[in-house]
Parts: structure tokens; sequence; C-alpha cells
């Protein structure tokens, strides 16, 4: 979020930096993350199963499990998505050997034999030290079966889901607290409208917790495609507040749906669409977060994006509905300057999923088979996660401009915030692909004494980790700052993130 701010020095941005008690503390839960049943982000992702060669627990694969607890993933939504809508939970409990099998209809058309289901998700939930949030199925489900997947996982006296899950080798349950009512029900969840999905929503969250909403659930409307405002008004005015927790908000940056641009050797114009879809973030924000305050003024309701990324052209060679695609500095600065937005305007934003953990899309984590590599996002997400549960610093500046053929944007993305321990963390992207811009921020109000820096860049724009060269793109030190009478003063390179650390 910027706002208009002099400067008074030619060609250097000044960013002014306030200490407010009423600020909002940024959630961790904006770092979260996503994983559908698509591709190879479930099978041949995080799931090898248990007879495997690569080391995992219980089938899920160590590795990725650890990369992952390294981000402190605050969640991991789950199973889609289109998926979810497709999806019954009963054909994914009990003995693998006696589960059906399910056509991905969505995704390449396989077939899926259910091996892993809910015991296996939220058991490795567990292991990655994350909470789950479970997608229910509205569109091809009933209430019931959704009602009966709350009290399986949720319920701990006796009910026939209890005993169900006792018997499947369950005792104590997983206490679910986020809940996805459908998915893009104006799309792959049913091509609902928004006054019609309104009330199925209605219905499905008056049975899947008590009236009142005591039950400790996140009930989470599913929400508008990008800049659909009627649909986010519609409910908001239709749906009353005590049965609903959070709206959803999908939005990825795409340049054009029907001819996305190769993920790699994307052109300098498909560069600067790419940014403008992402920062187009900001806008939409805004917008979804005024009509929510029309009607719920004291912010009692999160604003939910729980899908977000960069989506291209597959890479060649691939399945075209596995949606497997490389991760280059692009993507880091779109996730940088994405997270900046959600952090500045942490006051209605409580909740984000990128998509997606492994293998699709903007995935942190590639594998190929044993081998596995972490990509530019997830060093990213990696220096960023100073930011979960610290305070907002707001901030006000006004950004240098990146120009292309006529047409310019923010160059510049900021956001601040203080930690429980003291420590101030200030998170800064140049997208000028050509251009370091120089900016100073007055530190006097924060009392920092020692400053260190850490930099995410590379030789070049479309430079990506492969499997060969694993670390081609990772954090370094920084050191292009200087602090002098309490102004620090710093030069961002050209296409780089950059996270400083003050005490």
């Amino acid at each position: 979020m910027t706002t208009a701010s002099s400067f008074s020095q030619e060609n250097i941005t000044e960013i002014t930096l306030n200490v407010d008690e009423k600020a909002p503390v940024i959630s961790k839960h904006i770092y979260g993350h996503f994983a559908e049943h698509l591709g190879r982000c479930i099978y041949d992702g995080f799931y090898v199963g248990d007879s495997s060669s690569i080391a995992n627990t219980n089938g899920v694969r160590n590795d990725i499990v650890e990369a992952l607890k390294e981000l402190q993933i605050p969640n991991l939504r789950w199973p889609g998505g289109c998926f979810a809508d497709t999806y019954h939970w009963k054909d994914g409990i009990g003995p693998k050997k006696d589960r059906p099998t399910i056509v991905n209809t969505w995704w390449g058309g396989v077939t899926e034999d259910n091996s892993f289901g809910t015991h296996d998700f939220l058991n490795m939930c567990e292991l990655l030290g994350t909470e789950p949030y479970l997608s229910g199925n509205v569109g091809s489900g009933t209430v019931q079966e959704l009602a009966d997947w709350v009290q399986y996982t949720n319920f701990g006296g006796i009910s026939p889901m209890s005993k169900l899950r006792e018997e499947n080798g369950r005792k104590e349950p997983w206490k679910v607290k986020f809940w996805g009512i459908g998915n893009e029900a104006w799309g792959c969840g049913g091509n609902m409208t928004a006054e019609y999905y309104a009330n199925e929503y209605r219905k499905y969250a008056t049975f899947i917790s008590d009236w009142e909403n005591t039950g400790g659930l996140l009930r989470i409307a599913s929400g508008a495609s990008s800049d659909d405002y009627h649909w986010t008004e519609t409910l908001m005015k239709n749906i009353p507040k005590n049965l609903l927790g959070g709206v959803a908000l999908h939005h990825y940056s795409v340049i054009n749906w029907g001819k996305k641009g190769d993920a790699v050797t994307f052109t300098d114009a498909q560069y600067f669409r790419t940014m403008e879809e992402a920062l187009k973030m900001e806008e939409l924000v805004t917008k979804h977060s005024a009509i929510m305050d029309k009607y719920d003024p004291k912010k009692k309701i999160d604003l939910i994006v729980d899908e977000w990324g960069g989506w291209y052209e597959v890479e060649k060679g691939t399945n075209p509905g596995f949606l497997y695609q490389q991760n280059t500095m692009r993507d880091a600065l779109l996730a940088g300057a994405t997270l900046n937005i959600f952090n500045n305007h942490a006051d209605r934003v409580r909740m984000a999923n990128l998509a997606q953990a492994v293998n699709v899309l903007q995935a942190v984590i590639l594998t190929d088979k044993a081998k596995m590599i972490l990509t530019p996002t997830y060093h990213v997400m990696n220096m960023y996660k100073v930011h979960q549960d610290a305070k907002l610093l707001p901030l006000a500046f006004e950004s240098p401009k990146y120009t292309f053929e006529g047409k310019s944007l923010p160059a510049v993305s900021v956001s601040a915030s203080k930690d429980s321990k003291g420590s101030v963390h200030i998170s800064l992207v140049n997208i000028d692909p050509t251009k370091d811009n120089e900016v100073e921020i007055d530190i006097t109000k924060l009392g920092l004494k020692n400053v260190s820096g850490t930099i995410l860049t590379s030789k070049n724009l479309r430079d990506y980790n492969s499997f060969d060269e694993p670390d081609k793109i990772e954090p370094q030190n920084f050191k292009k700052f200087k602090v002098k009478k309490r102004i620090l003063k710093v030069t961002i390179p050209a296409f780089s993130v950059i996270v400083l650390e003050g005490n």
C-alpha cells in the first residue's frame, strides 16, 4: 500500500514508517499454502507411499516436510481447488486396499486410488506443525456429508463418526478449525449465481456447527474471482454474520488465459503484464475490503485470499493438466510484492494461500523422483516469515515508476513490522528489471542501532533453480545500505527482494 508523500532529493524515495499501537498484527496465516489433488502435488509430490525408497514417514516425503517446517507454514489447504467439489471424503478412509478409485476429471483425467485421504493429510499437518484448512464438497456433495466430515475430524465424544474414526486408527480428534464451504462456486464449484450460492452457504454453514458458531470453527465462504465485487456484496448482504467467519478471494497473475506465456523464456512485455496483474492485488483487496466494511465495520470477518500466484504455460513435454511450471526471479518478485500488499492490509486480510506447494503453478518446491529443489518463491517466503504474527508498522511513500512502452507501474513495494522481541523487519521489492532504486527511511521513532540485510536476486531476471543447478538463486547477505543521522539509506538493485532487520 503506497500513499502520497513528498520527497526532497531527486531519485531518492522517502519512506515514512510509523509506530501505531492501534495497527493490526500481521496474521501468520497470510503465509499459508495450498495442496490440491492436481498433477504431481500430492501423488509423486508430498506422497510417495510407505514402500518408496525415498525417505518418508507414512508415505510422506521427509525432505518436503523439513523444507516446509523451515518456512513455518501456518496452514495448508486441501484437497482443492476444483477437485474439492468432486471429492467424497469417505472414499479416502479405511484400509487402502478397499478404497474406491476416482477419476480426476479436472486435472489430467488420471485415475487416483484414494490412498491419500483424511488421515494421511491431517497426520501430515501434525508432522508439519501446521493447521489444516479443509475445502468441503458443496458442488456434488451433500450437507450431511460435510457435517459428517466435521464430526469425524473434530468430535471427541460418542458418535457414529467418532466410532468410525477410532475404527480407522485415530482415537483423538484433530480439531480442524478452518473449513471452506465449497470452492469457486461461480465456476467449477457449480456455476452458481452469487444469490444462489449465498443460500446454499447458509444451509451448509448451519449444519456444520451450532447456530451461534460456538464450535470453534472458522467457516469460509467461496469468494469472488478477481474483481467480481457483486459476489462479495451479495454474500456480505445475504449471509448472517454469525454464520460467516471469512470470505475468500482468488486472483492469479495471468497475462492471457488463452495464451499465458512461458514460465522462463518470457518477453519483456510479458514480464510487465505479469507484474501489472500481480500489483492489481492492491486494488482488489482495497475494494473488496471496502464492501466488507459496509456490512462488517468492526472487521470481524476475514478476507481470505486462498488462491494467488503466477500461472503460465506448462513446461514442454509435461501433461497440460498437471500445471507444472518453472519458477524464476519473476516469481520471487511477484511473491514479495503480493505479500507486502497482504501485510499492509492486515486489518482485513488474515489468511492467504499460495498456489501451490509442490510441483504445481507457483510452487515453493519442485521434485524429480528422489531429487528436490527449493524455488526462488520458497526463498522469499522464508525471508518474509519474520512478519508472521508481528505488529504492522504503517508506512507512506510515493514509489518511483517502472515504465515500459509508455505504461508505468510502482517499481518499489514495501512493508514493515515489529515482532514480539522488538526487532523491526522491512521487506523491499524492486520490480524494475533494469534500474536500481534508492530509498531513505527515517528510523528515528524506531530507535534502531543495528541493521543487517538479506537479498534475493540473480544475474538474469529469467534465472531459476534447476535439478542440475539447485542453488543458482538463494538468499545472500546484503550490505548496500547505510545509516546516518537516523536515516537508513538503501540501494535496491534491479529485480531484487530484500529484508532488513533492525534492533
